[in-house]
């Protein structure tokens, strides 16, 4: 343990030395720390060290929302390093914004830049040694250059976590050694992206780089808090975690993809570092690296929830949790449902669904490394820190006499056990509606100049080429019509239709949306689609497209976005059964089932289909012009 000073507060909190101490790894998002890196210090933290050995794993800070938030400035940052040369910014004050002279000064050394093996320190300061001495961090005013907007912005960063620190630390000397780590990042960072624009690239990499660090300061943040309140912590980057032999192309398949023994080792890699911790509190960056083909590129903005999740698999850890703002994953959309209720236990494949479908839950990849391993996610939230939140847990192995099966860890045995309770009482009822908005439906119809095969190759082909990701498809022989995210610029989407054309008259509806319904007790459910479109058809929501998947657990279908919020409260009300107090279910009577993918019933009230495609598990392709009385 690290001797205490008689200036620094005395160490209250710290992991256990007990190597069979169980492990919990609580994932925190970028407006978790920014908002709640008080509550997070003094009141989560030391509640769970009570019992467990905690990781903590911190995206990068984000102020209200997370487009004001620092991984989208450190991204502005690159992007105004190549815009032509101009005059310098003012900064708030009206003075120009002071720079690093990268040939006059020598390099700040960040703390972020020593390696694993680095001394650790005797200090009780989170950091990993003190910072060298006769490093120069004040630079004259004087010495100011015409440099593009890029030093504002990373001023504006500087300024929200200094100001954040001194919100925060009440130890007088663990604020002036945070100052200093936060001040040496940027201008490190300041003297990267300065020679980023003499070269005029940023590369993928190089992006990486720069987006790392706002992991680090949001890091150094948190630990310095954790300190200042008596919890022995340590700051860990993982910017070199990745061995060196793994660190090529080895691991990349044909598409381009990192395999799954590239994220098995690196999952070991992390469990060891962390370990090394102890008894320290780690407070670990959600980024990695390096990456064969950048981490951005093949993980994308969710990173930090996949390294938390790699995290809990190399610590074996009996829980990860996923820390927000709201109290877990519910039937719906609580800011647009009131009555939305909170659920307590749901399996992997429906949280999959709900994610894809318009639900921020967590990525399916991220959850596939923990559930293959039967860890449980938790979705907590930080203004709510009692509250049970949402467990994500496979679904349990039962016997043939209804008992959990033998092979079951025995910490297993309980949550599984009220999963099935859960279930029991849920019986055949789906588990929750989405909508996902701002969705443009493009329909080709074949000019018969190529056979069916030829012509559904065209059209992925293209769609590849602009990148473009398919929520939703029908398909026949001669027409496709496909859901797509209205993300593109105007002028990338209008080339997308001139190529789509080359295949056929293409014609395009905006403002729609996709319309989910999704739970597992949907399997061989008799009459669930019935009672979904029965439900649209009295709303008198149209239907433009219909698709439900083999798997059976997700309804989905394109609706005119104006109507979404109307078809979600009808959705909730009448699949789910879950209503305003005092307004009874509405029901409507199933004359002839809907199973197996298959759609051959009759409701009472109208449907209409509006002659667009249908298409899903046991489905004949093609059109259906549908008047269901």
């Amino acid at each position: 343990m690290a001797p205490s000073s008689s200036s620094s507060p005395p160490i209250i909190y710290q992991n256990t030395l007990d190597p069979a101490g169980p492990w919990i790894v609580q994932k925190y998002g970028g407006t978790s720390v920014g908002k709640f890196a008080t509550k997070i210090c003094e009141e989560i933290v030391p509640y769970y060290l009570e019992q467990h050995q905690v990781a903590i794993v911190c995206s990068a800070r984000s102020g209200s929302t997370k487009d004001e938030g620092t991984t989208n400035l450190l991204i502005r940052a690159a992007t105004e390093a190549l815009k032509p040369k101009g005059s310098a910014t003012p900064t708030a004050t009206g003075t120009t914004t002071p720079v690093w002279s990268q040939y006059a000064l020598p390099r700040p050394r960040s703390i972020s830049e020593l390696t694993s093996n680095s001394p650790r320190s005797t200090s009780p300061s989170p950091f990993r040694s003190t910072p060298p001495p006769g490093t120069p961090l004040d630079v004259p005013t004087s010495m100011a250059f015409p440099f593009p907007s890029f030093h504002a912005t990373i001023d504006l960063i500087r300024n929200e976590h200094i100001e954040a620190a001194h919100d925060t630390v009440r130890d007088a000397s663990l604020l002036s050694e945070l100052e200093m780590e936060i001040d040496r990042d940027l201008e490190s960072l300041r003297s990267f992206i300065c020679a980023a624009q003499v070269i005029d690239e940023v590369s993928p990499r190089s992006k990486d780089a720069i987006v790392g660090v706002g992991e680090k300061l949001a890091c150094k943040l948190i630990a310095t808090i954790l300190r200042d309140r008596g919890i022995d912590s340590e700051v860990v980057s993982l910017e070199n975690i990745v061995p060196p032999d793994e660190n090529d192309m080895a691991h990349v398949d044909a598409t381009g993809q990192l395999d799954q023994e590239f994220y098995d080792r690196l999952a070991v890699a992390l469990g060891e570092r962390i370990k090394h911790c102890a008894p320290r509190v780690p407070v670990v960056t959600g980024f990695f690296g390096p990456v064969p083909g950048s981490l951005l590129r093949q993980i994308g903005r969710g990173y930090t929830d996949l390294t938390s999740a790699l995290l809990a698999v190399g610590l074996q850890a009996s829980e990860l949790q996923i820390w927000k703002e709201v109290d877990g994953i519910f039937t719906a959309d609580p800011r647009k449902i009131p009555t939305a209720r909170l659920i307590p236990i749901i399996s992997p494949n429906e949280a999959a669904e709900l994610t894809y479908y318009g639900s921020e839950v967590i990525h399916p990849f991220t959850m596939e490394q923990v559930i293959r391993r039967r860890i449980p996610i938790r979705i907590k939230n930080v203004k709510n820190p009692l509250g049970g939140g949402t467990v994500i847990y496979p679904d349990p192995v039962v016997d043939g006499d209804g008992s959990v099966a033998s092979d079951y860890r025995a910490n297993d045995t309980k949550m599984a056990t009220e999963s099935l309770a859960s279930n029991h009482e849920r019986l055949r009822l789906p588990t929750a509606v989405t909508i996902k908005e701002n969705i443009v439906v493009l329909s080709v119809h074949s000019n018969r100049k190529t056979l069916s095969h030829g012509f559904l190759a065209k059209i992925f082909d293209t769609l590849d080429q602009f990148g473009v990701v398919v929520d939703l498809i029908s398909t026949s022989e001669v027409h496709v019509s496909m859901a797509i995210e209205d993300a593109l610029r105007k002028p990338t989407f209008d080339r997308l239709v001139r190529d789509l054309k080359k295949s056929g008259p293409v014609t395009v509806q905006s403002g729609m949306a996709i319309l989910s319904l999704v739970g597992k007790q949907m399997r061989k459910m008799v009459g669930i689609s019935a009672s979904m479109f029965g439900a649209l058809a009295e709303g008198n929501i149209n239907i433009e497209m219909i698709s439900q998947g083999a798997s059976e657990i997700n309804i989905s279908c394109v609706i005119d976005g104006r109507d979404s919020i109307g078809a979600l409260n009808l959705i909730h009300e009448t699949c789910l059964r879950i209503r305003p107090e005092g307004v009874p279910t509405k029901n409507f009577t199933l004359v002839d089932g809907v199973s197996n993918g298959h759609v051959s019933g009759f409701l009472r009230g109208k449907i209409n289909l509006a002659h667009g495609p249908l298409v899903g598990g046991g489905l004949t392709s093609g059109h259906v012009d549908c008047d269901i009385n």
